[in-house]
């Protein structure tokens, strides 16, 4: 079963992990939660490497 994560990226350009282990209906409402605080961090979901 494939695990996800949720990124984040700075105005700096700095990239972080928020959460990982999270399936992907989790990981997405999550990083939607965080794009909807309206800060200029960029976040996305991807799948966790093996």
């Amino acid at each position: 079963m494939e695990t996800y994560r949720v990124m984040r990226q700075d105005d700096n350009g700095n990239r972080l992990v928020v959460a990982k282990g999270l399936g992907r209906a989790k990981a997405e409402m999550l990083a939607a939660e965080f794009e909807a605080r309206g800060h200029k961090q960029l976040y996305w979901v991807e799948t966790e490497p093996a």
